[in-house]
C-alpha cells in the first residue's frame, strides 16, 4: 500500500466509512473547533522518532456526535484520542474506566483504548505546571493565582494549583455559580493557619471589571482557561487596562500569532505566554499513557518550532 498522509480534518462521516491508509490513523484529537490544533505536529513527530507505524489526526466532532465517535474508534481499534473543547467534561460520563485524577477533576483530555475499554485520563494539570515552570521559572506553590473559567481545562489547572499548595487561588467565571462550585470542591486544600491579610486564600468572584480590578494587587499569575481567543474576532478575556506590569499571564489558548490575552498583557507591560508549552507537556504525558514508554520530548518540542 502506498504511503499516504492523513486528511487535515476528519469528521464523524469519515469514521462511519473508515478508509485504512498507510501508515494507519490510530490516534487523534476530537474537538469543535479542531482545525487549529497542533497536536498532530507533536504526536506525529513522536511516532516517527519512536518508529511507531501509525498516524495521529484531527477529528471535527460536535457535542451531539461524541458518543457515536467514541463507539466507532473503539470498533476501529484505535490506540486512543485526545479531547479538547468542548468534550472534556461530557466525556467523563462515557468511559468504561477513569483514573483517580479524572474522578477528582470531572474532566478528561486523554483516552486510551485497552481491550475494547475506554479508559479516561487527564494530563492537563501536570502539563500546565511544567509549562508555568518553563515560561516563568517559578513553581505554582509560590504564586497567587486567578483562574478564568470553570470548565474542563480550568478544573484541571485549578486542582493542580491547589495540589501544589499555591499561595492563593481566585476563580472567576461568566456563570458565577460554576466558579463557586469549583472553589468549594477545592476548599480542603486551603484549610489551616496560613493567612494573607485582607484577602482569603481561596475565593470565587463574579466576572465583573470592578471585582477583578480589586484583585490585581493580590495576584501574581492570571490563567485564561476558557476558549476565549480561539477565534480571531475574540476580545481579550480581560482588557489591558485592568492588567499590571507585575503580573504573569498564561493563556491556555494558542493560535498562530499572539492571542488577544497575550497581546493585552504585553500592552500592560506584563510577562505573558500562550498555551504551546502546556500543549507540549500534556501531549508528552498522553503519549506515555498510550505507549507506556518515555515520550521523545526533544522531537516533540522541535515540531512546534
Amino acid at each position: 500500500m502506498k504511503k499516504r498522509r492523513a486528511k487535515e480534518v476528519y469528521t464523524l462521516a469519515d469514521l462511519r466509512k473508515w478508509e485504512i491508509i498507510d501508515p494507519p490513523v490510530r490516534l487523534g484529537v476530537f474537538g469543535d473547533p479542531v482545525a487549529h490544533s497542533l497536536s498532530p505536529q507533536i504526536q506525529n513527530a513522536a511516532l516517527k522518532t519512536c518508529k511507531i507505524d501509525m498516524q495521529y489526526a484531527r477529528f471535527q466532532i460536535s457535542p451531539n456526535e461524541l458518543q457515536s465517535a467514541l463507539d466507532l474508534i473503539r470498533e476501529l481499534n484505535f490506540v486512543g484520542v485526545n479531547l479538547t473543547t468542548p468534550h472534556k467534561i461530557a466525556s467523563s460520563k462515557l468511559m468504561d474506566e477513569i483514573d483517580d485524577n479524572v474522578r477528582r477533576i470531572g474532566a478528561i483530555n486523554t483516552i486510551k483504548i485497552d481491550n475494547a475499554k475506554l479508559r479516561g485520563y487527564n494530563t492537563d494539570g501536570k502539563g500546565f505546571a511544567r509549562a508555568v515552570r518553563q515560561e516563568f521559572a517559578v513553581d505554582l506553590r509560590d504564586l497567587r493565582v486567578m483562574m478564568l473559567g470553570a470548565g474542563g481545562a480550568a478544573r484541571a489547572t485549578a486542582l493542580q494549583c491547589a495540589r501544589e499548595n499555591c499561595e492563593r487561588l481566585v476563580i472567576t467565571n461568566r456563570t458565577f455559580a460554576a466558579a463557586q462550585k469549583l472553589a468549594e470542591e477545592l476548599r480542603e486544600y486551603f484549610v489551616g493557619p496560613r493567612v494573607l491579610g485582607p484577602v482569603p486564600r481561596l475565593q470565587a468572584i463574579p466576572w465583573e471589571e470592578a471585582t477583578i480590578r480589586f484583585q490585581i494587587a493580590h495576584l501574581d499569575l492570571i490563567v485564561n482557561a476558557t476558549p476565549v481567543g480561539l477565534n480571531r474576532s475574540d476580545p481579550s478575556p480581560i482588557s489591558a487596562r485592568l492588567l499590571a506590569p507585575h503580573l504573569m499571564i498564561y493563556d491556555t489558548v494558542y493560535r498562530e500569532g499572539r492571542t488577544p490575552f497575550v497581546s493585552a498583557a504585553i500592552e500592560a507591560g506584563a510577562r505573558a505566554a500562550s498555551g504551546l508549552a502546556m500543549l507540549l507537556y500534556q501531549g508528552a504525558l498522553a503519549f506515555e499513557i498510550w505507549f507506556e514508554r518515555e515520550a521523545p520530548i526533544k522531537a516533540m518540542r522541535e515540531a512546534l518550532m
